[in-house]
């Protein structure tokens, strides 16, 4: 007998309820190796994409580059804050540090005489959520960070984004030094409405 994709999947549905983000803080080595990667990619691209745009790329962040990245992102911002504490700076120098692997998520944008930006860069927004997906569904654990470096022009250019590219999101990507708490959630019953005319 046939298997309909249609049909309930318990275990699949599973696995988005037990979906959570680790905080980038409690992420360790080892992360995915580059294989890995690229089939957690290969997962995270599948989001829908009006008029097959592709308005996303990557940037993979590791080892030794992570340190030298904080490094300059604290010097930028005391340059942006003379008057920021010793933790703030330190925040920033850490920034990229805690896991193995982030991955900034770029949202290609620019003109289109078609498809409104906004529709391109939800679809950025997707690809950040569904590599959250793919990590834990791969056994790691993830967080989807931006902060003040994400709207920065001088970092984006340090990451080679272009005038037309945005950082849709830091995917910091690791193996989980402790379990995520579950926290409370919405309840889907409380922002439903029905429509009527």
């Amino acid at each position: 007998m046939s298997h309909s994709i249609f049909e309930p999947d318990p275990a699949a549905l599973a696995a988005l309820d037990r979906r959570r983000s680790v905080p980038a803080k409690q992420l360790a080595g080892p992360g995915p190796d580059r294989p890995t990667l690229l089939h957690l990619l290969a997962s995270a691209v599948r989001v829908p994409d009006h008029g097959k745009r592709v308005p996303w790329r990557f940037v993979a962040i590791e080892g030794d580059a992570r340190h030298r990245l904080g490094e300059r992102v604290a010097a930028r911002g005391v340059e942006r804050a003379p008057d920021a504490g010793e933790a703030a700076v330190e925040k920033d120098r850490l920034r990229f540090s805690h896991a193995p692997l982030v991955v900034v998520v770029v949202a290609r944008l620019g003109p289109d005489e078609k498809i409104p930006e906004v529709e391109r860069l939800l679809s950025a927004g997707c690809v950040c959520f569904a590599l959250l997906q793919a990590a834990q569904a791969a056994g790691f654990g993830a967080q989807w960070l931006t902060g003040w470096p994400a709207y920065d022009a001088q970092v984006k250019g340090w990451l080679g984004l272009a005038d037309d590219e945005q950082v849709a999101g830091f995917i910091h990507i690791g193996t989980p030094k402790l379990e995520a708490p579950e926290r409370d959630r919405p309840d889907p019953a409380a922002l439903l409405t029905d429509f009527t005319l």
